[in-house]
């Protein structure tokens, strides 16, 4: 990180140990958790009031302060919930939480139902998404990064695999859309019309609906789930940079131009760390044009006889440079795991795409918050 960057984000952390912490336990009158400590420190750092709506003013019954509740949300992250029903348990129980969400009393605390209604707005408007972006821009604005590893990861999903009608209509959808293109012929392939095409147009024929998907692991074995797939761009310190949610039989090579579109608007980097999946000459001509150098692990071939990997006959060998450059991939790794093991992305219970995407990001802006202050600390 620059100096200039390091050193504000150092100002914010002594502002953090030496003014808020100890304001807050002398109004909240005991000692702050390690939860409570970092629920704090996420939640001042992220620009979350700035895109919260506010009802003041407008005709008919006042709604509840729905900045609470998106702190609320943001807590709901940073303990590893999963459920609407587990947080608001946890506010009947945790005053220290309760209280830094905004809310006094336990009879202070709206109902299930309001907690949902919000939650949908904030899904519907995308909230987490604006402020992931936000953040990001202010804070990785003046740092060189020089690794942006690019993966997926399942997303399994508690709701119906989607009727013959609903995929009738998405993929009629999707026809449309590209019949709206005329850079190129409609059967065409996707990656070669995404590099004459806008962000929006790319990601409006990526299938966002619920069904199944398989995906190879290390090992060679195929994984099966049915609900959606979580495309991360991830930087240098395991910070999240872009996030997209797609189907799950959506390929990851569908997501490398639109997200290395996304990311190279809010970040400067150099190298992209891609593995097999997204081996295919345009998605590398792609990072070329961004000024990146892309480095995508070959292709490799398994025996079925031996039950071993062997290469193919004539592969593609990565140099020492670029093989010592692609161990720093293993951040996606880790930043999945802590996604799913940390910030509740393991177990999904709400429904939709836009619900799904706005639990997904606000997990995703938690992790982010924290990854930020993690590369300061001793």
């Amino acid at each position: 990180m620059q100096n200039n960057l390091r050193h504000q984000l150092s100002h914010f952390t002594r502002m953090l140990q030496q003014q808020l912490f100890p304001m807050l336990q002398d109004s909240l009158g005991e000692q702050l958790s390690e939860t409570a400590q970092q629920f704090i420190a996420v939640l001042a750092l992220i620009p979350l009031r700035r895109f919260v709506p506010c009802s003041n003013g407008w005709n008919g019954r006042p709604s509840k302060d729905r900045y609470a509740i998106g702190c609320a949300f943001v807590a709901k992250a940073v303990c590893g919930l999963s459920t609407t029903r587990q947080l608001i348990d946890r506010l009947r129980t945790d005053q220290q939480l309760r209280r830094l969400c905004g809310w006094e009393s336990v009879e202070e605390l709206p109902h299930e139902s309001t907690f949902s209604r919000a939650f949908a707005e904030f899904a519907q408007m995308e909230l987490p998404q604006f402020v992931h972006e936000a953040l990001i821009r202010e804070t990785q604005k003046d740092r060189l990064i020089g690794h942006i590893a690019r993966d997926s990861t399942a997303i399994e999903a508690r709701e119906k695999f989607v009727s013959k009608t609903d995929e009738t209509a998405e993929l009629n959808r999707v026809k449309i859309a590209k019949q709206n293109r005329g850079c190129l012929p409609q059967d065409a392939p996707r990656l070669d019309r995404q590099l004459f095409m806008g962000v929006a147009d790319m990601l409006s024929e990526i299938p966002k609906i619920c069904n199944f998907g398989a995906k190879r692991d290390a090992a060679g074995n195929n994984r099966y789930w049915r609900g959606y797939k979580l495309h991360l761009d991830i930087a240098d310190g395991g910070i999240p940079i872009t996030a997209l949610v797609t189907s799950a039989s959506v390929h990851d090579s569908q997501l490398a131009i639109p997200m290395a579109e996304i990311t190279a608007t809010r970040v400067t980097s150099l190298y992209d760390l891609m593995d097999t999946a997204y081996i295919a000459p345009q998605i590398a001509e792609h990072s070329r044009s961004l000024g990146h150098v892309p480095i995508i692990a070959p292709r490799r071939k398994p025996n079925k006889t031996q039950n071993i990997i062997v290469q193919p006959k004539q592969p593609r060998q990565m140099t020492w440079a670029e093989q010592d450059r692609y161990r720093e991939r293993t951040m996606a790794e880790r930043v999945n795991a802590r996604l799913k093991d940390t910030f509740g992305c393991r177990q999904i219970f709400v429904r939709g795409h836009a619900k799904v995407t706005a639990h997904l990001m606000f997990a995703v802006v938690a992790l982010t918050a924290d990854q930020i202050l993690r590369l300061i600390r001793p």
